[in-house]
Order: structure tokens, then C-alpha cells, then sequence
């Protein structure tokens, strides 16, 4: 907890959470606690999963939810919130609501933008409303006539087709569908993380990333092309360390190199993020697809934004402060 000292900035690491990425979630905020800089901050873990007591220690050594909501010695009011929360419950806008309702500042994008980056639907419906290129899609909705959606699969989308829960990230509950006699039931299995259903038609090409840091001046960090080991980026590839080869800076052409990053930078705007976000895409040949955007990045060991930051010159407890400034500017 620190040595209580006054000049320094109290912070306070959200964590935990009771969405099905707590344990990615809990590996975020153990590294952005080991790796804030001591001299500068009083830090805390939080576990947003627990709310009693404000006294009691939580689970694993962390203090319940309203702990933040009064200040005590065990847990003075944070002057800001560090978000490592992943999935509803954190990266929705919830807690980022609570923390605007106890005029708290943190870290990361506000609760309009929490919300409709987190809802795959809405993200696309964003932005392509705003010019920007994503795949064919199909909206499926728990009740819907799934019969009928095979039908519009097979004539809008074709296959390979990826089914997603709409609300979910860390690819769990994803599957890639080759044959329409498979689409029911792996619709259905997403059907049981979340009530609606986003399928999009697969596309072969280059895998990157490209974060994006800033409130209103924004910076397209260096774009890490990722080369999962079994060729499909799941939660096995993206959390295991050696699982994937992380290349930064992505072996593009300049072009597009260039345009990758004035997307992202785009989906930044169009979406309405601060501080940080991280924009998953596709290229093939010459043309970019949008997959996702991120607006709380994994801070595990084998995450791509401190990765990408890295080969930016930014070591991550500088990465860290640039993102506490960045909150504390707001």
C-alpha cells in the first residue's frame, strides 16, 4: 500500500471482475502493479468482484469495490483508477459510470465509448457508418430462426465464417465455421456466453494490431503483425508466452503500413476513445478489414500494446505514467 506519503499520486488498480476474462484480467493488473513506479505512486489492487466491508481484504490480497467510494487508512480515495478490467463488468462503461459518479479520473476511454467498443454490433455498425472497411457480417440474436440465418450465410457471407459472441473478448466462445452443416450448432454454443451472436465472413490475410495512444493529439504506435504457431489466434495463442511470434514492425508495404495506421487512428475517433485503444485487423493484398477494438489492451507479459510500445522506445512504466497523465489531464 505504500508508505502513505502525500506527494504521491494514490492509485488504484481495478482488477479481477467478475466477467469469464478474470483470470487475463488478474495478469493485467499484477503487471501494471509490479511495474508502476514506486517513487511516484501509492497503488492498490482492487477486486471489483468483491463489494462488503470496506475494511476487509478481498481475495488474493485485494480490496473490495467500495473500498474507493470513502477514504480510510487502509485505502485512501484514489486520485485516479486504473482499469485492467477485461469483458462486461469493466470494459463495458459500468464501472467506468461508478467512476464518474465518485468524480474519480482513470485511465482509458469513457463510458459511451467502453460501451459500443465491447459490443461487436455496435462497433460495426459505428463504423461503418463512418467509411470504415469491415467484413460481411450477420446479426444473430438469441430466438432468432437460426435456419434462416444459415440461409443468409450461405448466400451473403459464404464460408469459412467466424462465429463470436457479441460482448465477449479473448476469442473465448469463437470458432471458425468451414461447413454449413456445423453453423447451428457452434451459433448455439456462442448463444450460451452471450444473447447475441456476430457472425462475419473469414478472411485470409495478414493479422496486425496497431494501438493508438492520446485524448484529442493521437499517436498510431508501431503495427505488430501476429503469427500464431497453430495459425489461428485464440486464447491458447494469445496468453501462452512463445505461442505466437509478435514481428514489430509488421512487414507491410509502406502504403499500407500507412493506411493500417490512419484506420486506427480513425476507429479512435469514430468510436469516441481516450487514452489508449488497440485496433485488430486484417490485410489482404492491398485492402485493410477492421476485426475489433480495444479499449482496455492486455498489460500481460505477452501482450501487443506494451509490445508495440516497446519497439516505440516507450518501456512500459513510461507507458504506464504517459496513461496516468493522460487520465489525470481529462
Amino acid at each position: 500500500m505504500g508508505n502513505g506519503s502525500t506527494s504521491k499520486i494514490k492509485v488504484a488498480v481495478l482488477m479481477g471482475g467478475r466477467s469469464a476474462e478474470r483470470d487475463v484480467s488478474l495478469s493485467t493488473g499484477s503487471m501494471i502493479l509490479k511495474s508502476l513506479d514506486a517513487d511516484k505512486y501509492t497503488a492498490f489492487a482492487v477486486d471489483t468482484a468483491v463489494f462488503g466491508d470496506s475494511g476487509a481484504i478481498a481475495s488474493e490480497g485485494m480490496l473490495p469495490l467500495d473500498a474507493i467510494c470513502s477514504s480510510s487508512e487502509a485505502c485512501p480515495k484514489p486520485d485516479v483508477a486504473f482499469i485492467a478490467l477485461h469483458g462486461r463488468f469493466g470494459e463495458d462503461g459500468t464501472v467506468q459510470g461508478l467512476l464518474e459518479l465518485l468524480e474519480i479520473p482513470y485511465v482509458g476511454s469513457g463510458v459511451l465509448a467502453s460501451a459500443l467498443a465491447i459490443d461487436k454490433i455496435m462497433t460495426r455498425r459505428t463504423l461503418d457508418y463512418a467509411g470504415l472497411p469491415i467484413p460481411g457480417g450477420v446479426e444473430v440474436g438469441k430466438g432468432d430462426d437460426l435456419a434462416a440465418v444459415a440461409e443468409r450465410v450461405n448466400s451473403e457471407l459464404g464460408y469459412p465464417v467466424v462465429v463470436k459472441p457479441n460482448r465477449l473478448g479473448s476469442t473465448i466462445g469463437l470458432s471458425i465455421v468451414k461447413r454449413p452443416e456445423d453453423l447451428v450448432e457452434n451459433i448455439q454454443v456462442a448463444l450460451t456466453y452471450d444473447d447475441d451472436v456476430l457472425l462475419e465472413a473469414f478472411i485470409s490475410g495478414v493479422e496486425i494490431t496497431v494501438p493508438v495512444l492520446g485524448n484529442r493529439e493521437l499517436e498510431a504506435l508501431p503495427i505488430v503483425e501476429i503469427v500464431p504457431e497453430g495459425g489461428f489466434y485464440d486464447y491458447h495463442a494469445k496468453y501462452t508466452p512463445g505461442a505466437t511470434d509478435e514481428i514489430v514492425p509488421a512487414r507491410l508495404p509502406e502504403g499500407s503500413y500507412r493506411k493500417a495506421q490512419e484506420i486506427a487512428v480513425a476507429c479512435h475517433k469514430a468510436l469516441g476513445c481516450r487514452g489508449m485503444s488497440r485496433t485488430d485487423m486484417i490485410v489482404r493484398g492491398e485492402d485493410i478489414f477492421i476485426l475489433e477494438v480495444n479499449t482496455i489492451p492486455g498489460m500481460t507479459p505477452t501482450s501487443l500494446l506494451p509490445r508495440s510500445a516497446q519497439a516505440a522506445g516507450i518501456e512500459f512504466p513510461v507507458l504506464l505514467d504517459r496513461l496516468i497523465s493522460l487520465a489525470l489531464e481529462r
